[in-house]
């Protein structure tokens, strides 16, 4: 009778920091800015499509910048090789190893801003859509450099931040949803804020007619603010 195989060594995780490249898209010239805006895209989309979304508030003063997030992959959810007109998009992070994607990306925003280098009179203002909504939200709420505007789009808390009043330092906080986004109910949203008041966490509700897309008049209004 063959003796009973021993139990494998356990494995074991380990992590190993390394250098790589990220990609941004920029928009308005590098000179004279007077209004800064780091703009965060959603799940499954790029940040050079999601750039153009900002068209009707590029203008002289404004730089727009936007950061690809980390993780590329095809979203056509095909097996095998994909040919060059397969459709790729970004995800700031997964359920894996989320902790790790999250320090990665809080450092890549930091990174961004530092070669932004923002002029001190230059507001900031920094927006995510959807999933990067969640993602300017870590970041904000973990950063020392300086944010004068957060604008949440489409997106709550992400439930690992608790609302307090000094959550994002001193910036300003807009929550933008529109009235036909399927994951923007209006109870869904009555309780999120809920917990921004009950926090202490203050806040500017905007609404608008549409689904879980960008807004051009929404975007006008957060430009003349």
């Amino acid at each position: 009778m063959r003796p009973a195989a021993a139990d494998p060594a356990p494995m074991q995780q380990h992590h190993v920091r390394i250098a790589r490249t990220a990609r941004y898209w920029v928009a308005g010239e590098e000179s004279d800015v007077r209004d800064l805006w780091i703009v965060c895209h959603g799940y499954a989309q790029l940040a050079e499509r999601f750039l153009t979304g900002f068209r009707a508030v590029i203008e002289p003063g404004r730089r727009i910048a936007a950061p690809e997030a980390l993780n590329r992959y095809y979203t056509d959810g095909t097996i095998g090789p994909h040919g060059p007109h397969a459709p790729v998009g970004a995800t700031w992070m997964t359920r894996e190893d989320r902790l790790v994607e999250i320090d990665d990306y809080v450092a890549w925003l930091d990174i961004l801003h530092d070669t932004l280098r923002p002029a001190p009179a230059a507001r900031v203002l920094v927006l995510g859509f959807s999933q990067g909504g969640a993602t300017v939200s870590r970041w904000a709420s973990r950063t020392t450099r300086r944010i004068d505007h957060l604008v949440l789009w489409g997106s709550p808390l992400p439930p690992d931040l608790t609302p307090r009043g000094d959550l994002f330092g001193s910036a300003r906080l807009s929550i933008v949803f529109g009235d036909s986004d399927a994951l923007a109910a209006d109870d869904r949203v009555s309780a999120e804020l809920r917990r921004y008041t009950e926090g202490g966490l203050a806040h500017e509700l905007i609404r608008f007619a549409g689904g879980h897309r960008l807004d051009d008049a929404v975007l006008r209004r957060l430009a003349d603010a």
